[in-house]
């Protein structure tokens, strides 16, 4: 096993990358759709193309992320960050500068490449850096920064639309890469797989047939409809990819992905709560805003600002989470953390029309708690597999949390959709979420002991 990096000294500056890296990327998952109606009127771009600005992020973003991790490991963790965030810094200046609709879907489609190589890289950098506590808390930093982007996504999107311009929605991105790439030359140590004698080239084709098609089925689902021929046969694309992923993995001399990773109980069933918790939250997600506004009559702007206590409890409390994690384990830490966060939810479904900040905030403020305390989870995850497969660990738990999420809000969107009205679709549906997320603590409490 070669020689694990020392960071003592660049401790900071690492850390500093992780947290850049996860709030940048994680942030322009929601960032542009507050200004979509802006770039509609500036850009003359059709609703069909608007979609694509939203979705060629994710689409890329999703489809490549275990290619990513792979090439991580083969060719070397701080190269391939490195290359992920110039990638990603030259597409932001571009969807900044676009002149033509067109031309800022094909850089969101060049930013999701980028985001890419940056997400299972970092999460490698993080896994085999330093010890046990290191990885702990580079990867609650990467989880805080998600969580906080997450939250104020919207928030940031919606202020630069309506008082500078659109275009700054990426532009900032601009400066904060340039800095991380500066940040990581200096701070993270190169690190790879020194037994990997190639890319499984069939395998990487294969993971990216079945992110990518699976990435567009669950996201046009909704407005083509599921028995839609484009949707079905996307699906179907995706589904067979599966069945020759699963093939070309188990009969490969140097598979990108090894099966008997899966072996390992806290890496199956960390990945496992991941997929329950991102089923549920990110589920919701993306209707609160419309419940927030359409039901309780909230403002677009406060509808806004009601995700951020939410990220400023993520915040607070997680440099607190150590602390609990030694004193209870992590697989109670995570499962209290989980079942906060159902509760919370149950909270919320339980709100109608009528009602405001006084019932709403602190619903938002247990799940902000209780999201806080699911970060070992991460760390469990990436602990539990070889050094030299950190980055197709990262690539799995990131592909995890993103999938999940199209496959919450697919399932949330067919109770809205199949509901009498807006109001109980959505409280059914929040329910529905609470439980899958209520499940992923009771996998914790087993698969992290």
């Amino acid at each position: 096993m070669p020689a694990r990096p020392a960071i003592a000294d660049r401790r900071g500056p690492l850390l500093l990358v992780v947290g850049l890296a996860g709030f940048v990327t994680t942030l322009d998952n929601t960032v542009v759709t507050v200004a979509l109606p802006t770039l509609r009127t500036e850009l003359g771009a059709s609703l069909a193309v608007l979609e694509w600005v939203v979705t060629g992020y994710v689409l890329t973003f999703s489809g490549l992320m275990l290619a990513g991790g792979r090439l991580a490991d083969v060719y070397g963790r701080r190269r391939v960050l490195i290359a992920g965030l110039a990638v990603f810094t030259a597409a932001s200046l571009a969807a900044g500068l676009a002149a033509s609709a067109g031309a800022l879907v094909a850089a969101r489609l060049v930013q999701g490449c980028g985001a890419a190589l940056i997400l299972p890289a970092m999460l490698a950098v993080v896994a085999v850096a330093g010890g046990g506590r290191e990885r702990s808390t580079g990867v609650a930093v990467w989880m805080a920064s998600g969580a906080a982007a997450l939250a104020l996504g919207p928030v940031v999107g919606g202020y630069l639309a309506q008082h500078a311009h659109w275009s700054w929605i990426f532009l900032l991105n601009v400066p904060l890469g340039v800095l991380c790439v500066a940040l990581a030359a200096f701070a993270v140590p190169e690190s790879r797989d020194e037994t990997a004698a190639r890319v499984d080239v069939p395998g990487v084709a294969a993971s990216i047939a079945v992110l990518s098609a699976g990435t567009f089925g669950l996201t046009f689902a909704a407005e083509l409809g599921w028995t839609s021929p484009m949707i079905v046969a996307a699906l179907a694309v995706s589904a067979v990819s599966a069945v020759a992923f699963a093939v070309v993995e188990r009969l490969g001399r140097d598979p990108m992905v090894d099966l008997a990773l899966f072996r390992a109980r806290a890496f199956t069933g960390g990945v496992i709560a991941q997929v329950l918790w991102g089923l549920g939250v990110n589920g919701v997600f993306f209707f609160t805003a419309l419940f927030l506004q359409g039901v309780l009559g909230f403002s677009p702007t406060a509808s806004g600002l009601a995700f951020v206590p939410l990220a400023l409890l993520v915040a607070v409390v997680t440099p607190l989470v150590p602390f609990a994690e030694r004193r209870l384990g992590a697989a109670r830490t995570v499962a209290l953390g989980l079942v906060l966060v159902a509760g919370g939810m149950v909270a919320v479904a339980f709100l109608r029309a009528g009602d405001g900040w006084a019932e709403l905030l602190p619903a938002v403020c247990v799940i902000g708690i209780g999201s806080a305390l699911t970060m070992p989870l991460g760390s469990a995850v990436l602990g539990a597999v070889p050094e030299g497969r950190a980055g197709v660990a990262g690539g799995v738990f990131s592909v995890a949390r993103e999938m999940s999420g199209l496959f919450g809000i697919a399932v949330v969107g067919v109770i809205v959709n199949g509901s009498a009205s807006f109001t109980a679709g959505y409280s059914t549906g929040l329910l529905t979420a609470a439980a899958l997320v209520a499940a992923g603590a009771a996998v914790s409490l087993v698969a992290l002991r």
